[in-house]
Formats: structure tokens, C-alpha cells, sequence
């Protein structure tokens, strides 16, 4: 098996490496070909150029033919072709008002230079030629116009001085698609021509080479054409894969073919059909889905994803798609897609799978997902928004499915699903917003679900209830007075296991509500010119409508019971505070450094809250059991609150105060010399670093809280964020040993005592650092215009260029381009990378532990067509790498796309390699290997 895979992997790079050679070629030696007239036809059927004609010779030609020889039928030799003109100047104006017919009045042409022949009545247009007649439209380097027989002839010429096959003659009627060719002629009244080497396009499909005989306004007839989606007939170049049709009718929305073939980079394929139907709608159409065939280790032989599309309308679109594997699994979707445009727009996709992957017999393992993703034009409809985005199911749906999903690692290691459909509204002219929402979450681990069902939030900003409304002078000290108001509800379930969600029991037992309300009133002033003076007031107002009783059962067994019934319960602080900036600025001469600045913010306030956990309150309760041997007296307190979906009043008074110093450093720089803003650049060495504590007065003990310390700043211009927290502990703290089950334990006390008492500084409990940042070329060279990529809307520079990640912009111009969004890769940025670095310390005293990680994605680019990705994640301390370590390599073949994604290790142990067409249509030109994933840790079959 090995080797097998080993020669499938040599044959691919081998081809891959065929087809650049053979695209890389092609465009070499394309382009001198391209560039000279092409060879219409050896059997004279098609005119020719001659030497200068003398008039004789081209009367007695005209006799016998109506289309003289004007089109070289030799590309060996280049620059011999020449055309005979008159000898008046270029751009003249010839009087052609003798013998005027009346069909002068409607062919109208116009050129460089004119010829006319009298005698045979026919024009000959050179340079930049164009020639109407009703609403067909003709442009060419030469046209020759024959008035008696109705025929117009064009085609292109070598340029003099290069040789180059210039001037194509381009041809439009009414609102069909523009058509390029070499050569072509066209009778204006019966409206029937013949085209050489045409070329046209429609919604990314192309025709081009061989010929096209235009029947009638609605008939063509074809001839060794080629249908394709590749876009390189654009250029003049030849497909890099089509369906060579060798005879064939093309009507406005389809084109019947009889004999056809497949060519790829110019070499026929020996897969023919007698007859196809070929749809050139330029509507939505409904059809079937071919699917694809492949093996699954497990489940056998498939076919994939066969389905039908409906096109429901211009704003609507329906994908039903169906996979079957051999030993009776299966899998069924349907996504609908719908828009309105400057409305709204989104994808709602329903799943569902039944798989056996147990012996025969044993029941098969069912899962069902749905993902609705839906937003709102924030200018359909002022004040007023409504999104969804919903992404629920079973636990086991990704690991059943990975095709779903295109073997996405990222989704298939993911532990958690959140949704949320919201509403919201705002009062224009008032204060008064409010939002609701229905939410879920979703442990796959654990396999519980919490729904909230709904949450209502309703709120007023602040307003200044006393300030007078015709206001003159400075504002009163009452007048900054501060109220706002803020209420939440919510019904919810929280951690359902999945197997119960659908039970009747739930939602009568389980689901728990509640209303909250805050009022916070504030005053904020300056005193002593230097200082900010806050003072504020809150008041919290809990509304239940269930509460809790507990009680032994037995002497040691504690019951809970869910009492329905109102139930409110408030509680109040009352805060004061005081701040100030001080300056301190160390100034350089002589020095690119002009100074240095330190600001620090002092900050000290004092907060007041009751003690809300004596059981003088009516909702606390001391409960005792009953002593009987051989169990002792137990005893518990409780609230009847402790379980609500917001909780009860916090117990234990404070009357403390919370001490806060923060600091900032930063730098001034001289311009260079070279900067014509002469501005001087300001640098923030530190953005941030913070000492905080707070001492309770009312505690009995242990009334200052541990130190805590945090920091963070920015590196290179702020593309790399560092930051940093840490913990100290000021009372002094003693381990001891114990005995316990025959084994020494060690266990810690604190005594209340400060650390500098002792002579000692307080100890490091805990210490977390983090560095974060992407660097890319458009982060240190960002450009002005809107082709740099931070300048799409939605995009976020921290995160890498991978599908996760594209804008909506980016994703819908995609969709129209490929049916497999997973192949999005951006070439256009030659190098990303993203990277995430962690450590943490946690000290109890009597053990520690650390955790150091870094986790690096991202991608870069060997060459303009070559693209390599990477994740990965490496712990430090245990020196290992993460099993979700993956690669993937992209090659842009212009209009094919190679894929290789590996995953070389761990349980998700994987790779893939596909050669595809890009285009929608043709997504069955593919060559796939594939080792799915097991769950077997073990596996290692390459």
C-alpha cells in the first residue's frame, strides 16, 4: 500500500510539473504564433492576401468571386503581407456621392483610410475600422465592404513594424455576447456569416478556435470549437482544458453537440460522447448533481454529494445533496442561499447522517446539524437590526462528518458551538435601547447544551436628570449629577446533557428565570484643579419567580427543592474616589532622542457595601441535621438565591479602600532628514503597568487583598502586543507536613501577619506573559490605496489568510468563481505569520505549576504560483508538538488548482491531494488521493 501511494504521489508532482512546463511554454511559444496571422483553411476557401492588386486583375477577380483574397494564408514568413490602398492621404474624405444606393444611408463605416471601387462597388476600410448597419456592430484593423452582394469581410494585419497579428476583428449584435475572431464574414441582410477562430463569453463559460456559421438571430452552427471555462481564449492564448465539440448548434440558453471530446493542455483525451447538451443560461437553472466516487476505510465505497439544485428565483437558490456508502450509511443536506439586495442576505443549511460504524446489527450512530448565518444591511431598516448566527447539533456531527466539512482540522477539534439570533432596537431622540436574543452553547466534550430562551436587555444611557434646559454660563455642581438605568431577563437551561434536552421534564424543572435591574447614579468633578473627583451610587433589584429550600433528608443526606413563587431580593454600594496624572519628562540633546516622558495616574477610592450574608436577612437559613449514631451533627447555610441565574447579594461587609497606580512611558523622536513632514514620531515604550490592592477596614482579618500587578505595551508599531499579569500574596504563609493513609502530605497556613514584618518581600503566587502579534509585508509597507488588503472591510490583520478569515466581500466574490469555498488562498501577500506565546506560573506553596506553549500559524509563498500554509502548536516544557499540527500546499495552475492538506501526526492523522478544475461547472475534472482520518491513535499507514 505504501508503495502504491508512493508511485500515485510521484505520478501527481509529475503532472502537476507537466502542466506548468506545458503553461509555461504554451505562453512562449503562443506568443509569436498569436502574433501573426493565424492559417485560416489550405484549400483556398478562405481569401488571401495577394500582392498590390491592379485594378484589372481585381475586376476580373470580382467576377468570379464576391469575396476577393485578402487574407494571408502563410504565417512562416512575417511582414509580407501587404493590402492595397489608394493613393490619397490618410483619413481623407472621399466623395462618394455618385451612385449612391439607398443602403448607404445604412451601413455606416469609418477608418484610417478609405478605398472605394466603383466599378464593383466595393470599400475597403484600413486602420481602426468600425462599420454599423442596424444593431450590428463591427470593429477590425481591415474591412472590406461589398455593397452589391451585401457581404462585409474583416479581418486583423500584421503590424509593419512588428509583425504582430493586430486589429481582431470584434462583432456584436443587438445584446448577444461581443465575439473576437481572426477572420469572418457577414451578410448584413440576410444576417448569416461565417466566423474563423471566434472567441466568446458568457457568465465564465468560452468558445473559441474552429468555426461558427451564424445561421439566423437565434442559430449558430459549430465546428471543432472549444467549450471551456478557462479564460485564456481572453488573451488569445489557447485553454488549458476544454471540450473540443466537433459538430454542434448553439442556440441563446443551450448548445447541442454531436461527436465531443475532452482536451487538456492541447492533447486529446480519449473520453469522448456522441451527443451532448451543453446549458448557456444566463439565469439561475435547475439541475441535477453529479457525484463523486471514492472509498472510505471505514465505511466503504461512496458516492458523494449527488444531488439536485433549484433555482428558485433571481433572490433564491436550493442545494439538495445526498452521499451513500456501501455497508448502508448515509448523509442528506439541503442549503439554501437567499439575498435581497441592500436588504439582507444569508445561508441556512440543514444536515443529517446516519452511520454504522459498529458491527452489523448494532444500531447506527445518527447526527444532525444546522448552521443559518444571516445579516442585516444597517441601512434597511434605521434604528432596527436582526442577525443570526447559528451553529447547533449533535456532539459527534464533525467527527462523523468529516466531509462536510472538507476535513477541516480546526472544526474537527473544536470543543464548543455557540449560536445567537438577535433583534435590537433603538428610540431615535431618546435614551431608551433594547435588545433581545436567543442564545446557545454547546460542550462537545462534555456533551451538555445551555440555552437562553430569550435574553432581553433594556437600557437608558445616562442622562442628567437636574440639568436645566435653558442653560446659561458654567454648569452647576448638581447639574453633572449622572442616572442611568439598565434591566435584564432571561429564561434559561444551563448544562443539559443532550440525550434530555428533548424531554418534557426539561423545561418544566430545569429552566430557570429571572429579571435584574441597575440603577447607577455618578457625579464626576475637578477639586484643586489638579484632581478628578467621582462619587457614584448603585442599586441592584433581583426579581425571581422560583427560589431554592434545602433540608436533610437524612443525617447526612442534603435535598434541594425548587420552590415556585416570587421572590425579590435588592442590594446597594456606595463608592468615592479621587485621581491625578503627574508628569515627568527627561529631555536629550545631541541625541535622535528628544525625550523621554513618565505619566503616572495615582488613583485612591473608597467603597462601602453591606453585609448581606447574616441570617438576620430573611433569605439566609442555617439548616442542622438530626444527630443519630453512627453520624455526627451537620449543619449548612444557604441562600435562596445561591442557584438563580443571577445570584444573591454578595455576603461579608466592605468599607475598604482600593489603592490603583498606573504608569505610562513613552519617547520622542527627531525625523530623519529624509522625512518631508519633519514631524517628530512618538514611540509608546510602555502602554501600561499597574499596582493594584485593596483594604477591607470591616474584615476581621486578612484585610489587604493580595498585589496584583499587570502590564502591557506594543512592539514594532504595535504589531506585536505583549502583555503580562502577576499576582503577590502580603501575609506570610508556612507549609507543614501530615500524615495521612500511611503518606506524607504537605499542606499550607496563613497566619495574619505581613511578609515585611518578617523582613521579607510579599511572595509571587502567580505570573502569566503572553506576545501575540502577525507580521506581514503589508504591515510594514502599507500602501495608500485600497488594493492593500487591510483596507477591505472586516479585516482583522491578527489572524492569517485562510478561509476562516476572508471578509464577506471576499467570500461572495468566491462563491462565484468556486464551488469549494475551503480553496480560498490569498497569493497576493508573499509571507504571513501569526504567532501566539503563553506562559503561566501558579505557586499554592505547596506545589507549583507552569505552562509554556507557542502556537505559530501561517503561510508563505515560494513562488508568485506557490503557496504553503501551516498550524501548529509546541509545548515548551513537555518538548513535544500538538497532534493538530497541519500543512498544506497550494499550486495555482491558472485555470486547475492542486491541494495537498497533511496532517503527519496525532489522532487526526491524514492527507489529501487534489487536481481540480476551478471552475463551477466542471468541478467532476478532478483527480483526488485521499487517506482519511481514523480513530485509531496507532494508525500509520504512510
Amino acid at each position: 500500500m505504501k508503495f502504491v501511494n508512493l508511485i500515485f504521489l510521484f505520478a501527481l508532482i509529475l503532472i502537476v510539473n507537466l502542466i506548468a512546463f506545458a503553461h509555461k511554454g504554451r505562453v512562449t511559444i503562443f506568443k509569436s504564433a498569436a502574433d501573426t496571422i493565424i492559417q485560416l483553411d489550405s484549400t483556398d476557401k478562405f481569401p488571401r492576401i495577394t500582392a498590390k492588386l491592379k485594378k484589372s486583375k481585381r475586376n476580373s477577380t470580382s467576377k468570379n468571386d464576391t469575396i476577393p483574397k485578402v487574407i494571408a494564408n502563410d504565417t512562416s514568413k512575417r511582414g509580407n503581407l501587404t493590402v492595397g490602398r489608394d493613393t490619397s492621404k490618410r483619413g481623407a474624405i472621399l466623395d462618394t456621392s455618385k451612385n449612391k444606393s439607398t443602403l448607404d444611408n445604412e451601413v455606416k463605416e469609418i477608418a484610417d483610410s478609405s478605398f472605394n471601387d466603383t466599378k464593383t462597388q466595393i470599400s475597403y476600410r484600413i486602420g481602426n475600422a468600425r462599420v454599423t448597419y442596424g444593431n450590428f456592430e463591427l470593429d477590425a484593423e481591415y474591412i472590406r465592404i461589398d455593397r452589391k452582394n451585401h457581404l462585409i469581410f474583416a479581418s486583423g494585419m500584421p503590424d509593419k513594424r512588428t509583425g504582430r497579428y493586430i486589429g481582431r476583428p470584434i462583432s456584436k449584435q443587438g445584446k448577444e455576447s461581443p465575439i473576437t475572431s481572426d477572420s469572418l464574414y457577414f451578410n448584413y441582410e440576410t444576417k448569416k456569416g461565417h466566423i474563423y477562430n471566434p472567441f466568446s463569453e458568457q457568465d465564465g463559460n468560452y468558445i473559441s478556435h474552429g468555426e461558427a456559421k451564424k445561421l439566423n438571430d437565434d442559430e449558430v452552427a459549430y465546428h471543432n470549437v472549444i467549450f471551456s471555462a478557462c479564460d485564456k481564449p481572453s488573451k488569445g492564448e489557447t485553454p488549458d482544458y476544454g471540450i473540443v465539440i466537433t459538430r454542434g448548434i448553439g442556440e441563446k440558453k443551450r448548445i447541442i453537440s454531436g461527436p465531443a471530446y475532452l482536451e487538456i493542455e492541447g492533447i486529446p483525451i480519449p473520453i469522448g460522447i456522441p451527443f451532448g447538451f451543453f446549458p448557456k443560461q444566463d439565469t439561475r437553472s435547475s439541475g441535477v448533481l453529479l457525484p463523486t466516487f471514492g472509498e472510505d476505510a471505514t465505511l466503504g465505497f461512496f458516492l458523494r454529494d449527488f444531488g439536485y439544485y433549484i433555482g428558485l428565483s433571481d433572490y433564491a437558490d436550493l442545494t439538495n445533496l445526498g452521499t451513500y456508502y456501501s455497508n448502508g450509511s448515509y448523509e442528506v443536506s439541503s442549503a439554501l442561499n437567499y439575498m435581497s439586495r441592500y436588504k439582507y442576505n444569508g445561508a441556512l443549511t440543514l444536515s443529517y447522517s446516519s452511520h454504522n460504524y459498529g458491527l452489523a446489527g448494532d444500531p447506527p450512530q445518527k447526527d444532525f446539524h444546522i448552521d443559518w448565518q444571516h445579516t442585516q444591511n444597517p441601512n434597511a431598516s434605521p434604528g432596527s437590526t436582526f442577525s443570526a448566527s447559528v451553529n447547533a447539533g449533535t456532539s459527534s456531527f464533525y467527527q462523523n462528518n468529516p466531509a462536510s466539512t472538507g476535513y477541516n482540522l480546526q472544526q474537527l477539534t473544536s470543543n464548543a458551538l455557540r449560536s445567537s439570533i438577535s433583534y435590537s432596537k433603538t428610540w431615535e431622540g431618546t435614551p431608551f435601547n433594547m435588545t433581545t436574543s436567543l442564545d446557545h452553547s454547546q460542550d462537545l466534550t462534555a456533551k451538555t447544551v445551555s440555552l437562553q430562551l430569550p435574553n432581553i436587555n433594556f437600557s437608558m444611557s445616562s442622562i442628567n436628570p437636574f440639568q436645566s434646559k435653558d442653560e446659561v454660563g458654567e454648569q452647576k455642581w448638581y447639574e453633572k449629577i449622572t442616572l442611568a438605568y439598565n434591566m435584564t431577563a432571561t429564561n434559561q437551561i444551563t448544562n443539559v446533557p443532550e440525550s434530555e434536552l428533548f424531554k418534557s421534564e426539561t423545561l418544566t424543572k430545569r429552566l430557570q428565570n429571572g429579571i435584574q435591574h441597575q440603577i447607577p447614579v455618578g457625579l464626576s468633578l475637578n477639586v484643586f484643579k489638579f484632581f478628578q473627583f467621582n462619587m457614584g451610587a448603585n442599586y441592584t433589584e433581583r426579581w425571581y419567580f422560583q427560589s431554592i429550600r434545602q433540608h436533610y433528608a437524612r443525617a447526612d443526606s442534603l435535598a434541594t427543592d425548587t420552590v415556585p413563587g416570587f421572590k425579590r431580593v435588592g442590594n446597594y454600594n456606595l463608592s468615592a474616589g479621587l485621581s491625578t496624572k503627574l508628569y515627568g519628562t527627561v529631555y536629550f540633546k545631541n541625541s535622535r532622542l528628544m525625550a523621554v516622558r513618565h505619566v503616572i495616574t495615582p488613583s485612591l477610592s473608597f467603597s462601602y457595601a453591606p453585609d448581606y450574608s447574616g441570617l438576620d436577612r430573611s433569605y439566609n437559613h442555617l439548616i442542622v441535621s438530626n444527630a443519630s449514631v453512627p453520624y455526627p451533627v451537620v449543619y449548612s447555610r444557604y441562600s435562596y438565591f445561591q442557584n438563580s441565574v443571577y445570584g444573591g447579594p454578595q455576603g461579608g461587609r466592605q468599607a475598604g479602600l482600593n489603592l490603583s497606580i498606573d504608569n505610562n512611558l513613552e519617547a520622542k523622536f527627531r525625523p530623519k532628514s529624509t522625512d518631508t513632514s519633519q514631524t517628530p514620531k512618538k514611540v509608546q515604550l510602555l502602554q501600561s503597568l499597574a499596582f493594584n490592592t485593596f483594604y477591607n477596614f470591616a474584615a476581621d482579618s486578612f484585610k489587604l487583598t493580595p498585589i496584583a500587578i499587570s502590564g502591557h505595551t506594543g512592539l514594532f508599531n504595535d504589531k506585536v502586543n505583549v502583555s503580562f499579569g502577576g499576582s503577590f500574596d502580603p501575609y506570610v504563609t508556612k507549609v507543614f507536613d501530615s500524615v495521612s493513609a500511611g503518606r506524607v502530605t504537605a499542606y499550607s497556613h496563613k497566619f495574619n501577619r505581613y511578609t515585611w514584618q518578617d523582613g521579607k518581600i510579599p511572595k509571587l503566587t502567580s505570573f502569566n506573559f503572553s506576545l501575540s502579534g502577525t507580521l506581514n509585508p503589508a504591515s510594514f509597507h502599507p500602501t495608500p490605496n485600497n488594493t492593500d488588503a487591510s483596507a477591505l472591510p472586516g479585516y482583522n490583520p491578527n489572524l492569517p489568510n485562510t478561509l476562516n478569515n476572508a471578509t464577506e466581500a471576499q467570500r461572495q466574490s468566491m462563491a462565484l468563481l468556486n464551488s469549494d469555498p475551503s480553496a480560498y488562498i490569498d497569493f497576493n501577500i508573499p509571507w504571513n505569520l501569526v504567532m501566539n506565546y503563553n506562559f503561566s506560573y501558579t505557586d499554592n506553596y505547596v506545589n507549583t505549576n507552569h505552562v509554556n506553549t507557542i502556537m505559530l500559524s501561517g503561510d508563505f509563498s515560494l513562488t508568485p504560483k506557490w503557496k504553503i500554509q501551516f498550524n501548529t502548536n509546541y509545548d515548551l516544557q513537555a518538548k513535544q508538538l500538538s497532534s493538530a499540527t497541519s500543512f498544506a500546499i497550494y499550486r495555482d495552475l491558472h485555470c486547475w488548482d492542486l491541494s495537498v492538506n497533511w496532517v503527519p501526526f496525532g489522532f487526526y492523522k491524514s492527507y489529501n491531494v487534489t487536481l481540480k478544475v476551478k471552475s463551477a461547472i466542471l468541478q467532476a475534472l478532478k483527480l483526488t488521493k485521499r487517506s482519511d482520518y481514523t480513530s485509531n491513535a496507532s494508525f500509520n499507514n504512510y
